[in-house]
């Protein structure tokens, strides 16, 4: 045998007289035999290695040290993703990337209490279903974002805010279907406005997204925002081409409005300006129509309104004004639209709006980037309070009338009671008095009357 196994059969022989030994033929070992087997083996051990070193010395073998273990990196940690809660799920991971989905809900119910002898069937009792909002919005990374909104409308489904950005600094860009910047009411969202329905001039002056690219320019207590604009979505569709077909749409605008909204003390204050100039040439299809509902959507019935006119440019412009202080909030508007004819003396309308607001719990208006927001309620409902209620009051007024052109006025009366158990829902209940002048004529002839209307929402915006 060869000398170098002889220390491995020692300890094999003497393993196996351990083996063999009384103490393993027993079923148990107490702790006192379990640490003297491990002694004796521990000698054995040694005994073997001191063989092994003499052996070695002997035959002019020399051992290196083991090899170092190799170090195995740890398997690469994948970037993870943060999951917020802002009225719905926010992912966000690093780089700027992020994606949430938005949603919105809007039921209504309406009541016009008009002169009975109108006989119109659009006025009365109404309810509908407002808005049904869903799409998404979040970032790529690199300062680029998108925005992609689908409403349900009366009716039809539209593309609301659809657009991507670009943010460096300041600069915010846009290219998409967006709104054009035009007064302070229009530009809050209708989940966060004074009343259920924005200020009379913004609809029948025709406000609405259209399809361009914007600038906007922000820093401090300033706001500079200027967009060129195609037309709406709809009216760039193949099927309002007409029947040849054809892009037949070329009408497009330019728009742009300043902001200065400084804070002094506890008072936040908004100052702005808007102007707007719009060529229409749609072929085949140049007639426009200026008019308004009677402060409720559940009624399709407008009591003021012009004929249709052939517009071939608009030109319009105005003034913001507004404050948050505490629990009190409140806004002021004046807007002229210019429509220049093809044929006929060209026409001004006019229409504008004040308002003013108190929080009856301890809560303020948000406000934000020249525009109002959402207000955050203290003490929700579930937390420890009944959520936000609060009380506006606004003047409105609106002017269709120029010389030969006769739309009609409306003087409205307006009153909403707003309670907010929880940010992202709001129970919006309002309430007014209209007085016409010019307006539908009755079967006697009367174009000035008076109407009452009143209307409820429940809203959930995420």
């Amino acid at each position: 045998m060869h000398p170098k196994f002889t220390p491995l059969v020692a300890l094999s022989a003497a393993g196996a007289c351990l083996l063999s030994s009384p103490v393993f033929a027993q079923d148990t070992l107490s702790p006192e035999e379990i640490a003297a087997l491990r002694a004796e083996i521990a000698g054995l051990k040694a005994q073997v290695q001191r063989m092994e070193s003499r052996l070695d010395a002997a035959s002019g073998i020399q051992r290196t040290a083991p090899a170092a273990p190799v170090a195995i990196a740890a398997p690469a940690k994948p970037a993870s993703a943060e999951i917020t809660w802002k009225g719905s799920p926010v992912i966000s991971a690093s780089g700027g990337r992020s994606f949430k989905a938005k949603g919105r809900i809007q039921a209504d119910v309406g009541y016009v209490d008009a002169p009975k002898a109108l006989a119109d069937r659009g006025l009365g009792y109404a309810a509908e279903m407002r808005r049904i909002r869903l799409g998404g919005e979040g970032g790529l990374g690199a300062g680029i974002g998108y925005k992609l909104e689908l409403e349900l409308s009366d009716n039809t489904v539209d593309l609301v805010d659809t657009f991507v950005t670009y943010k460096a600094g300041p600069w915010l860009l846009a290219l998409g279907n967006q709104n054009q910047f035009q007064s302070l009411d229009e530009l809050t969202g209708d989940t966060s406005g004074s009343l259920m329905e924005r200020a009379a001039f913004t609809d029948a002056f025709n406000f609405e997204r259209r399809l361009g690219l914007s600038a906007q320019y922000e820093k401090g207590p300033w706001l500079v925002q200027a967009g060129l604009f195609a037309d709406d979505i709809t009216a760039l569709a193949n099927a309002s081409d007409g029947p040849a077909g054809g892009d037949e749409n070329n009408s497009y605008g330019l728009d742009g409005r300043v902001v200065y909204a400084p804070k002094i003390g506890k008072t936040q204050w908004h100052f702005g300006g808007s102007a707007h100039q719009r060529q229409l040439k749609r072929v085949g299809d140049t007639a426009t129509r200026y008019r308004q509902r009677p402060y409720v959507h559940t009624s399709n019935s407008r009591l003021i309104g012009t004929a249709a006119l052939p517009v071939r440019q608009e030109t319009h412009y105005g003034l913001e004004a507004g404050f948050v202080r505490g629990r009190w909030h409140g806004a002021a508007e004046t807007h002229w639209l210019d429509a220049q004819l093809k044929t006929g003396p060209d026409a001004r309308f006019f229409g504008g709006y004040a308002e003013l607001g108190f929080f009856l719990t301890d809560d303020t208006r948000g406000y934000k980037s020249g525009i109002f927001e959402r207000a955050k309620p203290k003490n929700p409902l579930g937390g420890g309070g009944l959520g936000t209620l609060q009380v506006n009051v606004r003047y409105d007024y609106l002017d269709l009338n120029d010389r030969s052109i006769v739309g009609g006025t409306q003087d409205a009366w307006l009153a909403a009671l707003i309670w907010q158990p929880v940010e992202f829902l709001r129970f919006n209940l309002n309430a007014g008095v209209l007085a016409y002048t010019d307006a539908t004529p009755l079967p006697n002839g009367d174009r000035d009357y008076k109407a009452r209307v009143a209307g409820a929402r429940m809203e959930l915006d995420f």
